[in-house]
């Protein structure tokens, strides 16, 4: 998942790569739009992804909540989370990895307690079954606390958390991955990306956290190998443990470093709040957790992830929740930008600024290498392809 960046962080700096615009200079995956890519409607993008899903055998209510998903993260700007992932949801289903005719169920319940199996099926659709399990309990008691097992990758954690603030709820959504991070003073990837996301509602605006416990997401790191460039320092450590600039030793040998990179720069607190992610998913569920959980990319392996859904309704504390959140963001919008900065943001700003440009465009931006790989896709599977409208 990505991370929020700071304002200091924020700053772009466009470099020409390849003959195409990498916007460079804030760890976010929004950083990597270009108007200069070619566009794709959002509803194609939604219509595409549920008939390549319906083609390989899953169900349409089960291709629309994944579609939904992709097509969000892509829309908010985490291209690592969207279409760029469809191949893998595809496999899962074709390998049987992943069920197609199953549905999520309670193991056990309390008024604001619920253990969820998600039987397998497709990871948005435990998730959506498990906040929506958490939002009527909310509503009832004031919070609702449930963890699933047996599920699968989700998507982006954000998606999960807007549901309840949308409702009025604050929402938080929790998942653990694949081991991908290598603990501080380690050299073996044990506990995965672990993303943490809080979705807070104000006047007329919200507060969206979504990050990865790790410097950078797996998806980032992929994207620079693919381009042939090099990784900031902090992103990630070779087989040896030691910090790396060059992508592919990372990926084939090495891992992620905890957010906050080496023990030095505070990568040690990463790593903690990893561990508080693995507690609240895999222990507590009784899923598969940290170095038990299957390889990235592995389709021959049930996944078993554990995932944990919260909705609290601020009905149930002090009164005027939404006024004081509004008065948060504003004070933090409007402080002094440092020297050469253009404005504060706070969490969910860029994502908010990304929909804009998409909405002003008239679809979601895309590189050519995504493009293409649907085109490839669409013949594969015999599915119309996307309607990609050319940058003029």
């Amino acid at each position: 998942m990505a991370s929020f960046c700071y304002s200091r962080n924020v700053k772009i700096i466009l470099r020409k790569i390849n003959d195409h615009i990498l916007l460079k200079g804030c760890h976010r995956n929004v950083s990597e739009v270009s108007n200069a890519w070619d566009r794709v409607p959002l509803k194609d993008v939604q219509r595409f992804i549920e008939e390549c899903m319906v083609k390989v055998g899953t169900s349409p209510k089960h291709a629309k909540y994944l579609a939904t998903n992709l097509v969000a993260a892509d829309y908010r700007g985490h291209y690592s989370h969207g279409l760029n992932r469809l191949d893998m949801y595809v496999k899962d289903i074709e390998t049987g990895t992943t069920c197609n005719d199953k549905e999520p169920s309670i193991v056990k319940e309390s008024v604001a307690t619920a253990l969820v199996d998600g039987n397998n099926t497709l990871g948005p659709v435990t998730g959506n079954f498990s906040m929506n399990v958490a939002i009527d309990k909310a509503k009832n008691v004031g919070i609702g606390w449930v963890v699933a097992k047996g599920s699968n990758h989700y998507g982006i954690a954000g998606f999960y958390a807007m549901e309840a603030s949308k409702q009025g709820l604050l929402g938080m959504s929790f998942t653990n991955t694949s081991p991908l991070s290598v603990p501080t003073r380690a050299v073996k990837p044990t506990l995965g990306t672990n993303p943490i996301s809080l979705a807070a509602p104000a006047r007329k605006d919200s507060f969206v956290l979504d990050m990865a416990t790790t410097t950078a997401a797996l998806g980032k790191i992929e994207l620079h190998d693919r381009k042939g460039i090099n990784i900031p320092n902090s992103w990630g450590v070779d087989s040896r443990g030691k910090e790396c600039n060059d992508p592919k030793p990372v990926l084939e040998s090495g891992g992620l470093m905890p957010l906050g990179g080496s023990e030095l720069t505070g990568g040690y607190k990463g790593y903690g709040l990893a561990m508080l992610v693995e507690i609240f998913c895999g222990i507590l569920s009784g899923s598969t957790y940290g170095p038990n959980i299957r390889k990235w990319r592995n389709t021959t392996t049930v996944a078993n992830i554990g995932q944990c859904f919260v909705a609290i309704n601020p009905d149930a504390f002090a009164p005027g929740f939404e006024d004081r959140m509004s008065d948060l963001i504003n004070t933090c919008r409007s402080l002094q930008p440092a020297e050469g900065e253009d404005k504060v943001l706070v969490a969910g700003d860029p994502e908010t600024q990304h929909m804009s440009n998409c909405d002003k465009i008239g679809g979601i931006p895309y590189h050519p290498n995504q493009i293409q790989f649907g085109i490839d896709l669409a013949k594969k599977l015999g599915v119309m392809e996307m309607n990609v409208i050319k940058n003029s």
